[in-house]
């Protein structure tokens, strides 16, 4: 492998990996050294910390993009730089990538959301050489929070402040959050407490349906929820911090 070369691997060879990945689950080896990643506005550069747990050599490339999870390095256009966007890795080795925010102009009253992709392409063994192996890529993706210097309270803040009420669907009764915050919420865990009755919602596997973004709102379905529309019903909730350690936090529901 040639950590020297084009800054981007071939058109071709992403949309194969990506549909190797995209069919296939695998775990990487190389572990990013957080589960989110907050850039203060003011803040020249946020570094990212990796490590391989590999036993053998691998490439990574990683790059930014603004929401589509098919996104690829030459198309993501997002205003950052990442340094270095490819390099190998050594077994056991670490290595700092480092985000630069370029200075086009976001919302200043609120986040910007991006994500922070990492794709491990393993060195090809004796066997995979001879086609007897199948050499898989491994991507990982977690939330980048880009965050203005002026918003008029702290993040711990947000959690206590959304709005929920019960709304009714197809499939039942449901929950409806509105996050009237400048910040991105993320969800861990949601019960429901009606009638001495507790009602779980585990995490969906999209990052996306488990949280809510500024000025945004989101459903959350509980079909075996059945209580009267004037029944008192309290939540219970686990809110991510931006060390992803989970807050829990309490509300009433309106009707």
């Amino acid at each position: 492998m040639n950590s020297t070369s084009s800054s981007h691997l071939p058109a071709r060879l992403m949309a194969m990996m990506f549909a190797l990945f995209g069919a296939v689950s695998v775990q990487a080896s190389v572990v990013i050294n957080s589960t989110r990643i907050v850039y203060p506005q003011n803040d020249k550069e946020v570094t990212v910390r990796l490590e391989s747990k590999n036993q053998t050599p691998v490439l990574v490339q990683t790059w930014l993009d603004d929401g589509d999870e098919h996104s690829t390095p030459d198309l993501a256009g997002i205003p950052f730089v990442v340094t270095p966007p490819i390099f190998r890795m050594e077994p056991g080795k670490q290595q700092v990538v480092r985000l630069a925010f370029t200075g086009e102009t976001l919302p200043s009253t609120q986040e910007s959301l991006f994500w922070f992709n990492l794709l491990e392409v393993p060195s090809q063994s004796q066997d995979a050489q001879q086609g007897n192996q199948l050499q898989l890529a491994f991507r990982s993706r977690i939330k980048l929070f880009f965050r203005p210097q002026s918003l008029p309270y702290s993040v711990e803040a947000a959690p206590g402040k959304l709005n929920w009420r019960r709304v009714s669907t197809e499939q039942g009764l449901a929950l409806e959050v509105h996050n009237p915050t400048p910040y991105h919420v993320t969800f861990e865990q949601i019960d429901v407490l009606a009638a001495g009755q507790r009602h779980v919602r585990e995490p969906a596997a999209s990052g996306a349906e488990n949280m809510v973004p500024p000025g945004g709102r989101n459903r959350f379905e509980f079909p075996r929820l059945e209580t009267p529309l004037n029944t008192p019903v309290t939540i219970e909730f686990q809110a991510l911090d931006d060390f992803g350690v989970k807050v829990p936090h309490s509300a009433k529901v309106s009707p």
